[in-house]
Parts: structure tokens; C-alpha cells; sequence
């Protein structure tokens, strides 16, 4: 999230990819990289110092290239902050940085296809969700934004196996603050993985939820707050990074990787 304080520690240090510093090295070394992408990037309307109407700056895109991100969420609560232009400019801007967008696109079918990268000769599909789309601020559904609907993630994943050999799904879901999954996270987390999901990486709470081994899949309800300025809780401040090996199409072994989150951002 490069909104509110976090924007104005960029501003101060005179540096768009300042949170991501001390943490860069660990990120890119991976084969893929993916983050939530909490505020939506615009070249239009103001920046809100407070509040929970997110903004990016176009420029702050070099934290995430600088963290060599290759695949970004953008189906999130806060995806409709910038309006229809936020969501069309944040999935072409991250497109044009090499930077591929998970959850929303420039059409409804291209979002729920997914998207597939390569590594090592194993295709990885990603999908991606959220339970909200409207943020309290919109009474009409985009439907560019995927939402957690069973029935399209079920159909969704039914096509992407057709087409990976390794299906991982996005999930923004759950309850701020609560240190467990809700029935909601559970329900949309094992019919992913019912469906031949082998991954699900869960974000929203902003606080570390447990993660869950089921029918030989593994689910990461929450990976709490990353780059953000929620400094009001103990639980807030922290989160983690977590990094995946596979071995063909299975997983190999699953690091936890736990991070403090600072004004100049997380460190390990």
C-alpha cells in the first residue's frame, strides 16, 4: 500500500522504491515474486494523506520492479479507489512494467482465465479474488474484479488445469484483525484446492492468520500487512513472507519468513 504515511516517507526520502529497500534482495531472488497490490496506480485525482481511499503513485511502480515482482493482485476492496480509470490504469501500468495484473484485467473473461508463467518447464496458473470490490464507496459490481463466488472459482480452475500444471489462487478475504479464518476463508480456501488448486495465499485481515494443509494443498489464510502504516496494533506491525519450492508440480518445501514493518519498510 503506497498511500497515507507510507507516501509521505517516499516523498521525504525522495525515493519511490523506498520500501522495499531492505527487503528487495530476498524477493527477487525468487523464480516468481507476488504481492497484493493494496492501492491502485493512477496518473489522475488527488492523494488522500489520510482515510481509506488508496492512491499510487505512477512512479512508486519501481518498489515492486526493484523487489522484481512478476505478478500482482489487484482484486482487492480498494481496486475501485481511482475509479474506472484507477482500474484501467493500474492493470496497463503494471502490465508495461513487465508486472503481471491477478484479479482484475480489461475484460471480464481475460480476468477469471487467469494468468500463466513458465519456469523451469512448469506452467504456473494464477487466479485471483475478493470478497469486495465497493469499499463502501460503489453500489455497482465491476465486473472486471473477480469476486469469491464458489461456483466461478470452481469453473475457473477447471479451466486453468487445462492449460498449467500448477494452479495458485489469490484470495482477499476474512475479518480485519482477527487472528483466525472466518467460515467464508475456509469455504472459497478447500473448494479451491477440492477444485485441483495445489496453493492459496490468503491477504485482507492485516494480521497473520495459520496456515492449513489440506488433500495435499496448502493454504495460507493471511500473510498480515506487508508494506503498510497501520502502527495502532501490536499484531499490525508484523507479517510474512513465504516462499514455496516445487519439485515439478508438487510442492517441495514451504518457508515462513516472518517481518517487522517499519515507517522505511519491512525487514526481516
Amino acid at each position: 500500500m503506497f498511500s497515507r504515511s507510507v507516501r509521505r516517507q517516499i516523498l521525504a526520502a525522495h525515493d519511490p522504491a523506498l520500501p522495499f529497500r531492505k527487503i528487495a534482495p530476498l524477493m527477487a531472488a525468487s523464480d516468481i515474486t507476488f504481492v497484493n497490490l493494496e492501492s491502485p496506480f493512477s496518473d489522475e485525482g488527488r492523494y488522500f494523506d489520510t482515510g481509506l481511499i488508496f492512491h499510487a503513485a505512477p512512479e512508486t511502480i519501481a518498489g515492486l520492479q526493484l523487489a522484481g515482482v512478476t505478478i500482482a493482485s489487484t482484486a482487492n476492496n480498494h481496486a475501485r479507489d481511482c475509479g474506472p480509470h484507477g482500474v484501467e490504469f493500474t492493470v496497463a501500468w503494471l502490465r508495461s512494467h513487465g508486472i503481471q495484473p491477478l484479479g482484475s484485467s480489461e475484460s471480464e473473461a481475460r480476468t477469471h482465465a487467469g494468468v500463466v508463467l513458465t519456469r523451469n518447464g512448469v506452467r504456473f496458473g494464477f487466479l485471483g479474488y475478493t470478497f469486495d470490490q465497493q469499499n463502501g464507496n460503489w453500489h455497482d459490481i465491476d465486473p472486471r474484479i473477480a469476486l469469491t463466488d464458489l461456483a466461478a472459482l470452481c469453473r475457473d480452475v477447471a479451466a486453468l488445469r487445462k492449460r498449467a500444471d500448477v494452479v495458485i489462487v489469490s484470495m482477499h478475504n476474512g475479518v480485519e484483525y482477527m487472528p483466525k479464518p472466518n467460515k467464508a476463508q475456509i469455504a472459497f480456501a478447500h473448494a479451491a484446492i477440492d477444485a485441483g488448486a495445489t496453493l492459496v495465499i490468503g491477504h485482507h485481515p492485516h494480521v497473520v492468520q495459520p496456515e492449513e494443509k489440506y488433500k495435499g494443498g496448502l493454504i495460507f489464510y493471511s500473510l498480515g500487512n506487508f508494506v503498510f502504516d497501520q502502527y495502532q496494533r501490536e499484531a499490525t506491525q508484523h507479517g510474512e513472507i513465504v516462499q514455496v519450492s516445487f519439485l515439478g508440480r508438487g510442492i517441495l518445501a514451504a518457508h515462513i519468513m516472518p517481518v517487522r514493518i517499519t515507517p522505511s519498510g519491512p525487514e526481516l
